[in-house]
């Protein structure tokens, strides 16, 4: 008889051992991160509460462990833009719509998923969508704060002076925003302001003004060179006139005959030549000077 019981507790142990074995690999699982994630471990139990294992930076696993889940949480940089466009248009200090968009560069810190998935994301984790449990947080932490910033700071100014000062509040929100994460698992690399767009209205009448504006330019221009050109033609008949006074100084009626003379005496010496008749005076010199041709009044001139 007590062989028979010794035998049925054996076997039972033995089929106990076995359905454990069996349940736990069954629950058992290894867990994998891949790289640029952390992956926040979690170990269930059949009674009580799951537990908080460890965090394994990948590309890692912990090897096959009893009811072992992961969060994966990515600590690549993200890029979020919020949009301040159409009904989410802010008024500027003058009351103008402005259009706008604000690009933030962030991420988490490695060291600090464990803080941040306990205090900042509160969605279940999804194998098919791991960032999901990023979007969360940043909704959740980021989001309404940087779009409050964005506001307040484009409030400030005139609608007109935000564009030459766009970088000023970009570099605003950055300060504001970094203040806010300081001592968080968050990250924030930059903050950018961009796209400004305002009302069809204004943008026409700012695009006709400089669009007047390059004409008015172009005009003062042409003005200038207008001038400039009047001054040089003044310089120019100014030296002519002067030449000319100089040239009719010179030009008496000896240096005239003196001239010809030389013209005829060039003239013989050539092999091509034309013989030119002109009235002459008293040692056969060419005359100079208005003549009268009418009949009988050359005779004059050749006695």
């Amino acid at each position: 008889m007590k062989k028979v019981l010794s035998i049925v507790a054996g076997a039972l142990v033995l089929v106990g051992f076995i359905g454990w074995f069996i349940g736990w690999f069954i629950g058992a699982s290894n867990p994998e991160s891949p790289a640029g994630y952390v992956g926040y471990l979690t170990q269930g139990a059949v009674f009580g509460k799951t537990k908080f294992y460890g965090l394994q930076t990948g590309p890692s696993s912990p090897g096959r462990t009893w009811l072992l889940s992961t969060t994966n949480v990515s600590i690549t940089p993200y890029t979020y833009t919020e949009d301040f466009t159409g009904e989410n248009s802010v008024l500027s200090k003058d009351n103008l719509k402005i259009g706008f968009r604000v690009h933030v560069v962030w991420k988490v810190q490695p060291d600090r998923v464990k803080e941040f998935v306990e205090k900042y994301s509160t969605l279940v984790y999804d194998d098919k969508d791991p960032n999901k449990v990023v979007e969360v947080a940043y909704a959740n932490f980021l989001k309404e704060p940087i779009r409050t910033y964005a506001r307040d700071e484009i409030q400030r100014l005139d609608g007109l002076d935000i564009k030459d000062k766009i970088t000023p509040v970009g570099e605003a929100v950055f300060a504001r925003v970094k203040t806010l994460t300081q001592n968080t698992p968050f990250e924030v690399a930059s903050v950018v302001v961009g796209n400004i767009q305002y009302p069809g209205e204004v943008a026409d009448a700012v695009a006709k003004k400089m669009a007047m504006t390059q004409v008015l330019e172009q005009k003062a221009t042409e003005l200038k060179i207008e001038a400039q050109t009047k001054a040089m033609r003044i310089v120019q008949a100014e030296g002519i006139a002067k030449a000319m006074e100089i040239i009719q100084a010179g030009l008496t009626s000896q240096y005239l005959q003196h001239e010809a003379i030389e013209a005829q005496k060039a003239m013989v010496g050539s092999p091509n030549h034309t013989t030119i008749y002109i009235p002459i005076g008293p040692m056969g010199v060419p005359l100079v000077g208005t003549f009268n041709t009418a009949p009988g009044k050359m005779d004059d001139i050749k006695k």
